[in-house]
């Protein structure tokens, strides 16, 4: 639980390029032959009241991008409170997404990123997961149990990409070993970060959904990061 809802006066552009870059040398998850899978988890805390509703409309956009496609389902998990932590089936409307999204109020509590990991780890044990993106501000938990299971993740395929809100040092540690051990990537966003939130959860849905010829069609049409993503990954 943090109370400090405080972002750093420097832009985090260098964060967000390095998540580029990272992205960009991160091989496409999408199987061939069958959608792909995306866990999309949520820190529902009472630090993150304040820009909940904003996130509720960025996370469906980034649905819309992905279903355009025709290849992406989507569970939604959250913690809050104590021992509070829902996932929900796995969904294919964005409509869906936006209407049980609309119905999780935030709870002041503790992190439960332990089991956002584990949840993620059974999911794909019952059938593959390809991508785990998580927004949160902060972790409150034992960094090695965290990378434990970071590292069973990696083993099976599923990269974790992890979206840091504000400045916390011992989340974005934390943030950066859970994306090392699994190949994904992590990026702090800073006071501008709606805009850049929902520039990269599309980028990383596309991608997933579609591979790079989708992100770069989406990049043309959109411009932004999408399109910066799409030229980095074609040089790499």
């Amino acid at each position: 639980m943090n109370d400090s809802k405080k972002f750093p006066s420097q832009s985090s552009n260098s964060d967000v390029q390095a998540f580029l870059k990272k992205l960009a040398q991160t091989p496409n998850v999408k199987p061939v032959g069958r959608k792909g899978r995306l866990i999309f988890a949520l820190d529902a805390t009472a630090s993150r009241e304040p820009t909940w509703r904003e996130a509720c409309r960025i996370q469906a956009e980034m649905f819309d991008a992905a279903a355009a496609l025709g290849g992406l389902e989507i569970q939604l998990c959250y913690y809050r409170g104590i021992a509070d932590f829902e996932a929900f089936p796995w969904l294919i409307h964005a409509e869906d997404l936006r209407r049980r999204m609309a119905d999780v109020e935030c709870v002041g509590g503790y992190t439960q990123i332990g089991k956002v990991l584990e949840h993620a780890l059974q999911e794909t044990r019952k059938s593959k997961v390809d991508a785990l993106v998580f927004v949160g501000d902060c972790m409150e938990e034992n960094v090695d149990c965290l990378c434990k299971t970071a590292g069973e993740l990696g083993l099976r395929g599923v990269k974790a990409f992890l979206f840091q809100e504000g400045f916390d040092p011992t989340a974005e540690r934390a943030f950066k070993q859970i994306a090392k051990l699994t190949q994904g990537a992590h990026c702090r966003l800073d006071a501008g970060s709606a805009r850049q939130l929902r520039e990269l959860l599309n980028a990383v849905a596309v991608y997933a959904a579609g591979g790079l010829k989708a992100l770069e069609d989406f990049g043309r049409v959109r411009g932004g990061l999408a399109l910066q993503l799409a030229h980095e990954m074609k040089k790499s």
